[in-house]
C-alpha cells in the first residue's frame, strides 16, 4: 500500500519537501496543509499593469544564493533552470549611510572581510585610528571560542570588535550583517551565522592570513569584485520569485494541496501519526512539519501518545518543543515605492543602502529591485523597497501602513533626494517571520534535531535552525523529504 505523507506549512519549505516526494515516488499519496489562504510563505509577487506600465514587485525575496547548490538543483530538477537570470553586474555593490550621507562600501569588503585591504585604507567611512585599528588585525589573539576544538560560541559584535574594531563594526559589518538577519549583532551567533568566517581564523588565526591565502589558492575572484556581498553568486525569475512558487505548487499538483486547512493536534497512535483538522482525524505514515519555529513548538508541546510505553517520544516530543520555542523570532515590513526617476536626485547606480543603528535613523535597508534585474518597472521608473523593523526597530511596526509610507518618503527625500509622490505604493508585513540565531544557537539547533530523531515518522524543515536563506532551507526540506521516504 502507498504510503500517506502529510506536510505541515506550505511555504517554500513544505513545497520542495513535497515536490521532492512525489518527484521520487509518485505512488506516494502527499497532502500538503496551508494554514493561509495561499502558499509561499514569505515569498511571493505581485505583477502590477498601470498606465505607466508593468511592475513586476516582490513581497519577500526577490533573488537566492547560488551556494549552497541546493537551490540551484531544485531548479534544475523542476526543469526551470534555463529561465534564471543574473543580477546586473554593472550596479552590483551597496552604499552605506555615513553621516547621513549614502557612501560607496568599501570594494573588496564582505560582510566583515576585506579582500582588498588597501580600498580601507582610502574609505572616508573610517577614521584614520580606525583604520589602523583595522590593520592590526593580523595581530590579535585568536578569541578561545575560536580554539580548533572549542564548541563555545560569542557574538558577531564580541568577534569583530576585538578584531577588527569598534569603529568597523559599527559602520560597515553591523549593516551589512543585521540586514541580512534583522537582528542584533550584540546576540546574534558568530558560529551559527557565519561559520565559514570563524573556520578562517580557527586555522589561519586572523581574517587577514585566511584572505592572503585564499588570495594565493585563486579563491576570493568573486569577493574582490563585490562591494557588500556576493551578488553574482545570486539568481532571480523573470516574473518575480512567485514563479518558483507556481511551479513547485503546480508540480506537487492542486489535488494534493489544502489551503486555509491549519493542523488543530498531532497524535502518534504508535503506528500513525493522526492529525485533527477540522476537529477530524486523518492517519498518515510520515509527517513533515515546515512551520515556522513557534507553529511547531505548539504542535509538539501539544502532541499525545496512546500508552505509557511511548513515554520516550512524548518526552522527546515536549524537548523539541522547549528548544523551538526558545528560538526568538523578528518581525518587519517593506514598504515598496515605485518611483519616476524624474522625480529621484540623487539615485545611485548600485543595488542598495545600508544604515547602520549608529545613524539613529528608521529604515534599515534600501534595495533597488530594478537595480537588479532592468525588467522589474518602466525604464523611466525605480523600485525602491524600504525595510522597517527587526530585532533592533520593532517599534516601528506599530504604525500605520499609510504612516509606514510616510516614513519611507521621508528617508529616501534625505537618502536619495526623493522630489513628489510614487506611481505605486505597498507595504507587506512579516510578522515574528526572522528567526534569531542568538549565542549558542548551534547547541540548540543540535538538540532540538537530537530529539527529532528519537520521535518515529515525523520530520522538521524550517528556517530556524541551519539558514534563513532559501538556499540552505530547500536543502533542508529536500532532506527531509527524502528521510520521509526511507523510513
Amino acid at each position: 500500500m502507498p504510503k500517506r505523507i502529510a506536510i505541515i506549512g506550505g511555504g517554500i519549505s513544505g513545497l520542495t519537501a513535497a515536490f521532492y516526494l512525489r518527484q521520487q515516488t509518485p505512488e506516494t499519496e502527499v497532502r500538503l496543509f496551508e494554514a493561509s489562504p495561499r502558499l509561499g510563505g514569505v515569498i511571493g509577487t505581485e505583477i502590477v499593469e498601470a498606465p505607466e506600465g508593468r511592475f513586476v514587485i516582490d513581497c519577500g525575496a526577490d533573488m537566492f544564493a547560488t551556494d549552497p547548490p541546493a537551490a540551484m538543483q531544485l531548479c534544475s530538477d523542476l526543469g526551470v533552470d534555463d529561465k534564471l537570470i543574473t543580477p546586473d553586474a554593472t550596479r552590483a555593490g551597496a552604499l552605506v549611510v555615513h553621516q547621513g550621507k549614502a557612501m560607496p562600501i568599501p570594494e573588496g569588503f564582505v560582510l566583515m572581510r576585506a579582500t582588498k585591504p588597501w580600498q580601507m585604507l582610502l574609505t572616508p567611512i573610517l577614521t584614520p585610528t580606525a583604520k589602523l585599528r583595522f590593520l592590526a588585525e593580523r595581530f590579535i589573539k585568536r578569541q578561545p571560542e575560536l580554539t580548533p576544538g572549542c564548541d563555545d560560541d560569542l557574538s558577531v559584535a564580541q568577534f569583530v570588535r576585538q578584531r577588527l574594531g569598534k569603529q568597523t563594526l559599527d559602520r560597515l559589518v553591523e549593516p551589512l550583517v543585521a540586514g541580512i538577519y534583522t537582528a542584533d549583532v550584540e546576540k546574534l551567533s558568530l558560529k551559527a551565522t557565519m561559520a565559514p568566517i570563524a573556520s578562517m581564523v580557527q586555522q589561519h588565526g586572523s581574517l587577514a592570513k585566511a584572505t592572503l591565502s585564499r588570495r594565493r589558492d585563486n579563491q576570493d575572484t568573486t569577493e574582490r569584485n563585490s562591494a557588500g556581498a556576493r551578488y553574482q553568486r545570486f539568481r532571480g525569475f523573470p516574473g518575480g520569485m512567485g514563479e518558483l512558487i507556481e511551479t513547485l505548487a503546480d508540480r506537487v499538483g492542486p489535488e494534493s494541496i489544502s489551503l486555509n486547512t491549519p493542523v488543530q493536534q498531532l497524535r502518534y497512535d504508535g503506528q500513525h501519526w493522526q492529525l485533527t483538522i477540522d476537529d477530524h482525524e486523518q492517519a498518515f505514515d510520515e509527517v513533515v512539519l515546515a512551520t515556522p519555529a513557534a507553529v511547531a513548538a505548539k504542535l509538539l508541546g501539544d502532541a499525545s501518545t496512546d500508552s505509557t510505553a511511548e513515554t520516550a517520544i512524548a518526552n522527546a516530543c515536549q524537548a523539541a518543543s522547549d528548544g523551538l520555542a526558545e528560538i526568538e523570532s523578528a518581525s518587519a515590513a517593506i514598504v515598496v515605492l515605485c518611483l519616476a526617476k524624474k522625480h529621484l536626485r540623487r539615485l545611485p547606480n548600485k543595488f542598495g543602502i545600508v544604515v547602520p543603528s549608529i545613524e539613529n535613523r528608521h529604515v534599515l535597508a534600501v534595495s533597488f529591485a530594478s537595480h537588479k534585474y532592468s525588467n522589474r518597472c518602466p525604464d523611466d521608473h525605480v523600485i525602491a523597497r524600504a525595510f522597517f523593523g527587526g530585532a533592533m526597530r520593532s517599534q516601528d511596526l506599530a504604525k500605520s501602513d499609510d504612516e509606514l509610507i510616510a516614513l519611507a518618503r521621508q528617508e529616501l527625500r534625505d537618502l536619495i533626494g526623493l522630489e513628489g509622490t510614487e506611481t505605486l505604493a505597498r507595504v507587506v508585513r512579516w510578522n515574528n517571520a526572522m528567526p534569531q540565531y542568538h549565542v549558542g544557537h548551534v547547541k540548540r539547533a543540535d538538540a532540538i534535531e537530537a530529539a527529532i530523531d528519537v520521535i518515529p515518522q515525523l520530520h522538521l524543515a524550517t528556517n530556524a535552525l541551519r539558514g534563513v536563506g532559501i538556499a540552505p532551507l530547500v536543502g533542508t526540506a529536500k532532506k527531509a523529504a527524502l528521510a520521509a521516504l526511507e523510513n
